[in-house]
């Protein structure tokens, strides 16, 4: 089939502009042939299951879903009571770009901070965490980070251990959206699991999509006892593929 578009163009207004790397499209058509079993009882699925947990650990659990913000949805879900709410700066995706589905889909308040450079800080966790157990305040039970943030900075591991200590010690837990998290490793010149599961994340939203996949994100469980449900989250939310081996 001959191209609609000029192949040589590049557009840089967003890594979605990009279209499937060829290894990606050499690998959907590979798993092509014959029949697997659905729903991610596969032998594909099976084999990211080995991946993920070489790269985030032994304990890590892996949930294929479609896009993004089905993953960060899906993710906080899991991770919070219903009288619970998130932590994030006032720029997060979660808040700005995904068209309040984690309020409205997922019934979950934000609890928004500025800040100047897209990240949040042990300190900022300390002034919301200040008039925490009131009965009449949404309970602040997660911090969500993004890496990359949506400002192109970065967390440093230390930065991100420091998060998750302060988060922890306030028995709340940490979300990372990881939708760029490959920029961030390559930046960072650190490997996945040094600023996510040695740096306490306990739950990731693993993006696929921005580095060339095809509507291929994933909730990793990196503590499993962090989030409950998400067998059955997944599905609720629509994010559950029947053919997911392409996934």
């Amino acid at each position: 089939m001959t191209p609609l578009h000029d192949t040589t163009e590049r557009g840089f207004a967003s890594d979605n502009y990009s279209g499937i790397h060829p290894d990606v499209l050499a690998a959907i058509a590979a798993a092509n042939g014959g029949h697997q079993s659905a729903y991610g009882y596969d032998a594909y699925t099976e084999r990211l299951q080995e991946v993920l947990r070489d790269r985030f650990g032994e304990r890590a659990v892996a949930f294929p879903v479609f896009n993004g913000t089905g993953a960060n949805v899906v993710s906080l879900q899991s991770m919070l009571p219903r009288w619970g709410a998130v932590v994030a700066p006032e720029t997060a995706h979660i808040n700005t770009d995904e068209g309040a589905a984690p309020e409205r889909v997922a019934g979950i308040k934000l609890i928004t901070v500025p800040t100047d450079d897209g990240k949040l800080t042990p300190e900022h966790i300390d002034r919301i965490t200040a008039g925490r157990l009131d009965e009449h305040n949404a309970q602040p039970l997660v911090v969500s980070i993004t890496q990359s943030t949506e400002l192109g900075t970065l967390y440093s591991a230390d930065e991100v251990r420091a998060i998750a200590d302060r988060a922890h010690a306030a028995g709340m837990k940490l979300h990372m959206d990881g939708s760029r998290i490959a920029n961030a490793a390559a930046a960072l010149e650190l490997p996945l699991r040094a600023f996510t599961t040695d740096a306490g994340v306990d739950v990731l939203s693993l993006g696929g999509t921005k580095n060339g996949a095809l509507a291929a994100e994933a909730v990793v469980a990196i503590d499993p006892d962090a989030a409950d449900g998400l067998i059955y989250l997944r599905k609720f939310d629509m994010q559950l593929a029947s053919k997911m081996r392409f996934v």
